[in-house]
């Protein structure tokens, strides 16, 4: 029998390459050589790659084909692991929409929204979803930051509209020089930036997939941060503590699941998606900040706690994915 040629993708074209290349070491671990061929495409600024034993290989954008050996190889599915531009903001997925090509994240149009932080609470508002009160600053037309922020709260976050991993993110206490430090600080990742209300309470997250046609909610993790809050040094430098999963009562834990699963269908998502909430414990309810659509896949990323402790292996796990996607 056949096993179906898989092309797992790393790379990108932002900072967050480094992120993907970390994820890379754990998802190549994880595929199952008994179920898949696979091939890992290098995406960069200077080209896409194949690198193999006896040499290395461009990829051939007309029909997303490598040669190999002599051999031209097709694939059947594409196993996305890039954070950041092109793997995250639609752009991929719409290339290989174009080319008929099944991958394992969600579609070109809610990859872009969804790598857009202020559409996204927008669209999740609309639904229903409590979200944090807002303002986005575009570069182009941003003069200063008082009279935009006049009708916010104070504690808010400033962090760059598009992307993730936490970068250029910072808190500002009260309206002061520091906000127009932090906007300018956000507008060297990004030429949008969202200033958001902080809301107090509890940082969780979780997982959600779908698998055989059914959304499952992986186990929520509570995000403990020794800094003042949850930035890139934080997510990816160990100064925070994770708990899964998360010490909450059962009422929490299903108001989170609920929620999650409502959001993975209003934005029809696919594949592994990770949202983050905000539970305030004044009003119980919880507020969703975000949804990452390539959630991190290190050894110490989130989602692969929350696969270990509901009791799957990480290749059962990108097994499910793979097996999701692949036409029947």
């Amino acid at each position: 029998m056949n096993k179906p040629k898989i092309a797992f993708v790393t790379g990108g074209y932002s900072g967050e390459a480094e992120i993907s290349y970390l994820s890379a070491k754990t998802i190549e671990k994880n595929i199952d050589p008994e179920k898949f061929d696979y091939y890992k495409i290098d995406i960069t600024p200077k080209g896409w790659f194949y690198e193999y034993k006896n040499g290395k290989t461009e990829v051939d954008k007309n029909d997303f084909s490598i040669i190999v050996d002599q051999q031209k190889i097709h694939f059947e599915a594409v196993l996305i692991g890039i954070h950041g531009t092109p793997g995250e903001d639609g752009k991929l997925q719409g290339y290989f929409d174009m080319l008929g090509l099944p991958y394992t994240s969600c579609n070109c149009a809610i990859s872009a929204l969804t790598f857009n932080k202020r559409y996204t609470v927008a669209v999740a508002s609309f639904a229903g979803i409590k979200v944090a009160n807002s303002v986005l600053l575009f570069k182009n037309t941003y003069q200063s930051p008082d009279e935009l922020v006049k009708n916010l709260k104070f504690p808010v976050f400033v962090k760059p509209n598009n992307g993730g991993s936490s970068i250029g993110m910072s808190k500002v206490n009260s309206p002061s020089e520091e906000l127009g430090v932090a906007i300018q600080k956000a507008f060297k990742e990004d030429d949008q930036v969202l200033v958001e209300e902080f809301i107090k309470g509890r940082e969780l997250t979780i997982g959600v997939f779908k698998s055989k046609g059914k959304i499952i909610p992986l186990p929520i993790t509570e995000i403990i941060t020794k800094k003042e809050f949850f930035d890139y040094e934080a997510k990816y430098l160990g100064a925070s503590q994770e708990i899964t999963p998360a010490e909450v009562t059962d009422d929490i834990a299903l108001q989170i699941k609920e929620q999650a699963i409502k959001i993975y269908q209003i934005f029809n998502c696919r594949g592994i998606v990770r949202i983050d909430f905000i539970y305030n414990e004044e009003d119980h309810q919880p507020y969703m900040l975000e949804i990452n659509t390539v959630p991190g896949q290190t050894e110490a990323s989130l989602v692969p706690q929350q696969v270990k402790v509901m009791g799957w292996t990480l290749m059962d796990f990108y097994t499910a994915l793979l097996e999701e996607c692949l036409p029947a």
